[in-house]
């Protein structure tokens, strides 16, 4: 309830305002055309002289614009509403002569008012019709205004559900593996507890904007890296190089993990033996580029493209598409042995 009168309350002072603004502007054109009138008379008089003609003006555009446009234009009636344009020109030109001829201080200007009918109904059309264009443009810009913030809504609901998706795929994949440590009772279950909360907390509360540090992202890659080197020891040679350097560049968050996970949960977890992945950062001021790599069992060709492993890769492209629609490049090699990725990324684009 009180935010519902707050909410009116705010609508009654923007409306207040609106009015004022109205008020400055012709009241500021009426000056404007006085100061410049070359009637002779003195200037209170020129003045009210001119805030009567740009009353009727007044009159006539604020008519078009709240019931004329709305009713024909909008609706595309347009003969209807020029044809109603004329009446209003015809029906406020004698009432303007009227009022003028009667508060014109001399007979010169009372004959002027009464002679330059046609030239006052063509101006009070010409100005009602201006006010018919600014209410297309105005009204066109409104849509425009509105599609745009509507795609922007749509497309943050998106990415919001996309990255949901993966999040969770993570965690799962990792909590599984803690499970079978402690099954093992292994010495290795604390660290993968405190290198899992260190990802989490990073995946909860920094995770939420579009764009994170690079820095931070790229130790999130460490901290996945060495979990995975504490769950397979020796089994698996992974190796993670870094050039370049980290400044104030910005990311978008968890791009690349879904690549680096496929690595050992459809690659090396299928091989006995001389299992690898490495991963190369190459950073520079406004681009990143990261080469993943992996063996895999020479008699699984095609095993990345399982469904199991497909939700991933197919969020982290469509991320790419919305976030980076024309700064990113990812090629992917599958050979019976490997599995390459490589995902360039121009940085700093928003």
């Amino acid at each position: 309830m009180a935010v519902s009168i707050a909410g009116k309350v705010a609508v009654t002072k923007m409306k207040r305002a609106s009015m004022a603004y109205h008020l400055v502007f012709w009241l500021s054109l009426a000056l404007v055309t006085a100061l410049l009138s070359g009637t002779g008379q003195p200037f209170l008089i020129r003045f009210g002289l001119e805030f009567a003609v740009i009353s009727f003006y007044a009159i006539i555009v604020y008519f078009n614009i709240y019931y004329l446009f709305p009713i024909y234009l909008r609706q595309k009636k347009l003969s209807m509403h020029l044809l109603w344009l004329m009446a209003a020109s015809a029906v406020l030109t004698p009432l303007r002569t009227l009022i003028l001829v009667f508060i014109a201080p001399t007979e010169i200007l009372k004959y002027s008012f009464i002679e330059n009918q046609y030239f006052v109904f063509l101006s009070t059309f010409f100005v009602a019709a201006s006010s018919s264009i600014y209410s297309i443009l105005t009204d066109w810009m409104s849509g425009q205004n509105e599609k745009q913030e509507l795609a922007n809504q749509t497309l943050q609901s998106e990415l919001k559900f996309l990255k949901s998706q993966i999040n969770p795929h993570f965690l799962f994949n990792t909590l599984n593996s803690l499970y079978a440590l402690t099954l093992k009772k292994s010495d290795l279950a604390p660290e993968i507890v405190l290198k899992l909360s260190e990802m989490m907390r990073y995946m909860l509360y920094e995770c939420n904007e579009k764009s994170v540090p690079l820095d931070k992202e790229v130790n999130y890659i460490a901290n996945y890296l060495d979990l995975e080197k504490l769950r397979h020891g020796k089994k698996i040679n992974i190796h993670f190089n870094q050039s370049g350097e980290i400044r104030n560049q910005q990311i978008a968050p968890l791009l690349f993990i879904p690549f680096i996970e496929n690595c050992f949960k459809h690659g090396v977890s299928n091989q006995i033996a001389e299992a690898f992945v490495n991963i190369n950062l190459d950073i520079t001021k406004d681009e990143v580029k990261v080469v993943i790599e992996n063996s895999k069992h020479a008699v699984m060709p095609g095993v990345h493209m399982k469904k199991s492993g497909g939700i991933g890769l197919v969020n982290v492209r469509r991320r790419l598409e919305l976030l980076y629609p024309n700064g990113y490049t990812l090629d992917i090699s599958d050979t019976p042995t490997t599995y390459k990725v490589t995902l360039s990324l121009k940085l700093n684009l928003n």
